[in-house]
C-alpha cells in the first residue's frame, strides 16, 4: 500500500462517513449533479491549499470557520433540505481537500515529466483509495438508513475525530500570535492532536466495524424470516432480504479490512526505511593494510565492509565495480556530508541514499559533492586483491555514530574493563587509551612514555 492510498484515506475517511450520515435522512442523491459537486469541490480545495498564502491571524481566522462548521454540521444534517446537502457535501470535500493538499509530499506522486511506472502505480492508488471511500460512503448511507438510533453517536464520534486535529491547530496560532501563553502542556497537547494522522483509518475502519456489529441483529431476524417463511414467494422474499442483509454485512467487513491493511501495511512495511545488508568485518593485515580479493568485489554489486578502530568505532565502507565491461571500483565510505552515516542500499541496478532517496549515479561513485558517498582516498588494486590503509580508514572515524563494544586493558594498571564503560580516555602515538580511573588517566597523560613500549608507539 503507497503513500498515496493510505494519506488520502486519513484525508477523507471521516468526511466519507459524514457524508454517509448526510444522505442518509432523505432520498439518495442524483449521481450526476453529485459527481460534479465532488469533483468541483476537490479541485478548489487542492487550489486552496496549493497556492494560497494566509497570514497568522487570516489561518487563525479560517482554523475557527473550520471548527464553527464542522459544529454547524452536526446541528443541521439531519434537517437540511435536499438540494441544500450539496452545498454541505462540497463543503466538506473542499475543506478536507484543502488540507490534504498541505501535505508537502504530494508532489512526489512522480519525479520526472513523463508518464513512467511510478506515476502510473501512485495514480492507481490514489483511484483506489477514493473508489474505498466512495464505497465507504454508501455503505454508511445505507446503515444508517436502516439503524436510525446509531446515526447521532456516529456522527458525534466523528466531529470529535475532526475537531481534535483543529482545535490543536487552532491553539498553536493562538500561541504563536501570543494570544494564548506558550506551556509545555500545551504543546503537548498540540503535538498529539495535529500528529495523529494514522488515527482517522483506525477510527473509521472501527465505526464501520461497530455499525456492521450493529446490523447482525437485523441479519440473524432476516435468518428466522427466512425459517418461517411457507409460501414460495413469501420464502424467495425473505431470502432475498436475507442475501441483502448478508451482503450488506460482508461488504462492510470487507471494507473496514482493507482500510485496516492498508495503514498496518504502511506502518509495519512500506513506511520502513531500506535496510542495509550486513557489513562484513575487515581487519588490518601485518603489513596495515585492509586486503580484500578482486574477485569478491567486481560483480557490479555494493559490498559493505566495516572496520573496527581501537576506540570501538564502526567504520562502514563499501566497494562497487562502476562499469560492467572492466575494472574501476569506486571505493567510499558508507556516508554522506550532507545525510550522515544511514548509508546507501542498492535496488535493482541503483545505489540509493537511504537518508534522501537519492539515486546515485554509479559511474560518479568515489568523487565527491552531492549526495556522494565520501571517497576513500589512499587506496590500491591490481588483478587480484585490493588495499586499504588504515590512514585511510581512520579518515572517516568522524563520520560514524555506532560503537562496538570492546574489551580493553589499562596500560597504568593492567586492569581489563570496556571501551564503553570507560570515562576516561586518551589518544596517543596514533592509538586511543582507556584508563580504569582518574588517578591512571593523570598518571598516564603525565607521562605516556612509561606505559606505552616504543613498538607501541610505533605502530
Amino acid at each position: 500500500m503507497s503513500y498515496f492510498f493510505v494519506t488520502t484515506l486519513q484525508a477523507f475517511l471521516c468526511i466519507a462517513l459524514l457524508s454517509g450520515l448526510l444522505w442518509s435522512r432523505t432520498e439518495p442523491p442524483a449521481l450526476r449533479p453529485l459527481v460534479w459537486t465532488l469533483l468541483s469541490a476537490l479541485a478548489l480545495g487542492l487550489c486552496a491549499g496549493l497556492l494560497m498564502s494566509l497570514s497568522q491571524p487570516a489561518q487563525l481566522a479560517l482554523a475557527g470557520a473550520e471548527v464553527v462548521i464542522v459544529l454547524l454540521f452536526l446541528l443541521s444534517f439531519r434537517r437540511v433540505p435536499h438540494q441544500a446537502r450539496y452545498l454541505w457535501q462540497g463543503i466538506l470535500v473542499l475543506g478536507a481537500a484543502r488540507h490534504w493538499a498541505l501535505d508537502p509530499n504530494l508532489g512526489a506522486l512522480t519525479n520526472t515529466h513523463v508518464l513512467n511506472t511510478d506515476l502510473l502505480l501512485n495514480l492507481t492508488a490514489l483511484v483506489g483509495a477514493f473508489a474505498i471511500l466512495s464505497l465507504t460512503g454508501v455503505l454508511c448511507a445505507m446503515l444508517a438508513r436502516r439503524l436510525p438510533r446509531a446515526c447521532w453517536p456516529l456522527a458525534l464520534i466523528v466531529a470529535a475525530l475532526l475537531l481534535l486535529p483543529l482545535s490543536g491547530n487552532l491553539l498553536l496560532l493562538l500561541m504563536k500570535l501570543q494570544v494564548v501563553p506558550l506551556t509545555s502542556s500545551l504543546l503537548s497537547f498540540v503535538s498529539r492532536a495535529t500528529n495523529n494522522a494514522p488515527l482517522f483509518n483506525w477510527a473509521g475502519a472501527g465505526l464501520l466495524l461497530a455499525l456492521a456489529l450493529c446490523w447482525l441483529p437485523t441479519l440473524r431476524r432476516r435468518f428466522q424470516e427466512t425459517a418461517a417463511a411457507r409460501e414460495p414467494i413469501e420464502r424467495r422474499l425473505a431470502l432475498a432480504r436475507r442475501q441483502g442483509a448478508a451482503r450488506l454485512l460482508a461488504t462492510t467487513v470487507c471494507c473496514a479490512a482493507l482500510v485496516m491493511a492498508g495503514q498496518l501495511w504502511w506502518n509495519l512495511v512500506a513506511s520502513q526505511p531500506p535496510r542495509l545488508s550486513e557489513a562484513q568485518p575487515v581487519t588490518l593485515a601485518d603489513d596495515g593494510l585492509v586486503h580484500i580479493p578482486v574477485e569478491q568485489v567486481r560483480d557490479g554489486k555494493l559490498h559493505r565492509f566495516v572496520w573496527v578502530a581501537d576506540d570501538g568505532k564502526a567504520v562502514r565502507f563499501f566497494v562497487i565495480n562502476r562499469y560492467p565491461d572492466k575494472l574501476r571500483f569506486g571505493v567510499v565510505f558508507d556516508a554522506c556530508l550532507l545525510c550522515g552515516d544511514q548509508g546507501y542500499v542498492m535496488e535493482g541496478n541503483q545505489v540509493i541514499c537511504v537518508a534522501c532517496g537519492v539515486h546515485i549515479f554509479i559511474p560518479s561513485i568515489g568523487k565527491p559533492g552531492g549526495c556522494n558517498p565520501v571517497p576513500i582516498d589512499d587506496w590500491r588494486s591490481d588483478d587480484r586483491q585490493l588495499t586499504i590503509r588504515k590512514a585511510a580508514l581512520e579518515a572517516g572515524v568522524n563520520y560514524f555514530s555506532t560503537v562496538v563494544t570492546l574489551k580493553v586493558t589499562d596500560p597504568v594498571d593492567g586492569s581489563t574493563l570496556t571501551n564503553t564503560a570507560a570515562e576516561y580516555k586518551y589518544s596517543y602515538g596514533g592509538k586511543t587509551w582507556f584508563f580504569a580511573s582518574e588517578a591512571n588517566y593523570h598518571r598516564f597523560r603525565d607521562a605516556p612514555q612509561q606505559f606505552v613500549p616504543a613498538e607501541k608507539e610505533e605502530e
